[in-house]
């Protein structure tokens, strides 16, 4: 049996995610105590909302006098800190949700606390009060100003994660790519009624670790989240300890038995750049051949990706396989006869197969991405 490590094979900020389950933030609600009820069965924590500044504890008291729950600590620096200290030993990998009028105002929460926690800009919530002090929703219309925030951050040296509702900037490409530039690590969306389209228009759009949040209390919901380019997927109101317990143990069921927890699926069915790695040669008329297009990358480096990434590895050989080499073979679920006898008589498992075209994929993202493309 695989540990959580070598399971999914995830990081955050240094630590290990033992599953691609996380808390969303709720002001008023999700803190320590809540986190630890059901730590048993998440990867990491996103605490908060916390306003952090003057203007944003103003706004928070008024939108609490008005019904809304709402954190509002004297010194929000000292409780922030303390609730890390509180889930300290406990397995989660923890992140703070911030709001601030400045970018000064995010930097100073981050040199107070320093880079044990993940630093989560709210440029999600809606709420007037919030949005008229220039916080959460405001810096998705202020694409230069949620730079600023994602910059000052940055530079304290900690790991940034933007929050932000899909669909409500012009373009959420062009916002995925100014955090990715400000130096983010994270983008976590709200994909409100949009689904996976939009998940993997923005993983084709920069290399950053994706978080999906919205309304995914299902295996079949989450699986489709992690298919377009999800890392992981964050549960709010739906995080009673019982959907929780079902997504933990089924995404780690599916892990243990296909090797690759988020694999995409392939190009021509609808799959994420990463893809990539399931493709053959590029001869025929096929998804493949435009993708290449887009993202700028010519067929013959394209294969030469895919040769010089292959050799030393379980998909280096394969003779019997259409083109020669298990580099270009398809996803495990597909069918296919000469694949699975070069596996066999190889000695590779599918679930060894999964695993080396997730590196593979890797490789190739990786290329994609230094080139400073990705599909448009």
């Amino acid at each position: 049996m695989a540990d959580d490590g070598e399971r999914f094979g995830l990081s955050l900020n240094g630590f290990r995610v033992r599953t691609p389950l996380a808390l969303a933030s709720m002001g008023g609600v999700v803190d320590s105590a809540y986190t630890l009820a059901r730590a048993a069965h998440i990867g990491a924590t996103f605490l908060g909302g916390y306003s952090v500044d003057n203007l944003t504890l103003g706004a928070a008291r008024k939108m609490a006098a008005r019904g809304r729950a709402e954190f509002l600590p004297e010194d929000p620096v000292s409780t922030m800190a303390r609730e890390v200290a509180a889930l300290d030993g406990s397995g989660v990998v923890v992140g703070l949700n911030i709001r601030a009028a400045t970018p000064d105002g995010y930097a100073r929460v981050a040199r107070a606390i320093g880079p044990s926690v993940v630093y989560e800009i709210d440029a999600h919530c809606r709420q007037p009060e919030m949005v008229t002090v220039g916080a959460g929703e405001a810096l998705v219309h202020r694409p230069d100003a949620l730079a600023d925030a994602v910059g000052a951050l940055a530079g304290e040296g900690v790991t940034v994660s933007v929050k932000f509702r899909a669909g409500v900037a012009d373009d959420d490409r062009e916002i995925a790519r100014r955090c990715w530039e400000a130096g983010a690590g994270i983008l976590h969306v709200d994909l409100m009624d949009m689904g996976y389209p939009k998940i993997r228009q923005i993983r084709n759009t920069v290399p950053l670790m994706l978080i999906a949040n919205n309304s995914i209390t299902t295996f079949d919901r989450m699986r489709e989240m992690l298919s377009h380019g999800a890392d992981m997927v964050s549960l709010a109101r739906g995080a009673n300890e019982r959907t929780l317990a079902g997504l933990d143990a089924a995404i780690t069921r599916y892990a243990d038995e296909q090797g690759w927890y988020n694999s995409p699926k392939q190009l021509c069915r609808g799959g994420d750049i990463r893809a990539l790695a399931f493709c053959c040669m590029p001869v025929k008329a096929c998804p493949l051949i435009p993708t290449l297009e887009k993202i700028g990358m010519s067929r013959d480096r394209y294969m030469a990706i895919k040769q010089e990434a292959v050799q030393g590895t379980v998909l280096e050989g394969g003779a019997q396989t259409c083109f020669g080499s298990l580099a270009w073979c398809c996803k495990a679920s597909s069918p296919c006869m000469f694949r699975d006898m070069t596996l066999q008589q190889a000695g590779v498992s599918k679930k060894e197969y999964m695993q080396a075209k997730r590196q593979l994929s890797a490789e190739i993202t990786r290329e994609v991405f230094a080139r400073g493309s990705g599909a448009p």
